[in-house]
């Protein structure tokens, strides 16, 4: 089965060191309960993906 993959771009953003601590913290509980590696911008990615979702959009 082919897998897709999206392409990324790189950008930047400003955020405050709290939650650049959460979402350290929240790759590494992903990490734990999925045995596969998990990055902050993944995290971001995927709570940018639910905060949409809720708007009604689907991305």
């Amino acid at each position: 089965m082919h897998e897709e993959k999206e392409k990324l771009v790189k950008t930047t953003v400003s955020l405050e060191e709290e939650v650049l601590e959460a979402l350290k913290e929240t790759a590494e509980e992903y990490s734990r309960e999925t045995g596969q590696k998990w990055s902050r911008g993944a995290v971001i990615r995927v709570a940018l993906s639910e905060f949409f979702s809720r708007r009604g959009k689907i991305l």
